[in-house]
């Protein structure tokens, strides 16, 4: 199982320098899960960027994967993972929904570094 986090979308949907490194995981959407969360960054930065009819293309894209909603047992171990690796709420709700799937994370976002069980590719440019 995959899982995009919000920043290999972004760099996907706008053909980034790093596009390529997310459409492998992107592609396969039978094993792509998507934290609910990552639906509300995307469509919250697309909509701001280009407008509500073009983060409702790619919001519809991404729920072509597995849509994961925030459950109780995720919310505790990302609060956990929170404190533990000191990475932001949304990013560990998504670290969280990952492991407890057994799902692999592909990212660009820095705060995940490091982090085992996670493809991490630096930002191009950044």
């Amino acid at each position: 199982m995959n899982i995009v986090d919000s920043s290999g979308w972004l760099e996907y949907f706008a053909d980034g320098p790093n596009a390529d490194r997310f459409a492998a995981p992107l592609g396969n959407v039978a094993e792509l899960l998507v934290p609910s969360v990552t639906l509300y960054e995307v469509f919250k930065i697309i909509c701001r960027q280009r407008g509500e009819d073009a983060a409702l293309q790619a919001v519809a894209m991404m729920q072509q994967g597995r849509v994961i909603e925030l459950t109780s047992s995720i919310a505790l171990l990302a609060a956990k993972l929170s404190l533990d690796v000191k990475i932001p709420m949304a990013d560990s709700i998504i670290l969280a929904t990952a492991q407890i799937h057994a799902a692999v994370l592909w990212t660009q976002d820095n705060d995940f570094e490091g982090i085992s069980g996670v493809n991490y590719f630096p930002k191009v440019g950044a």
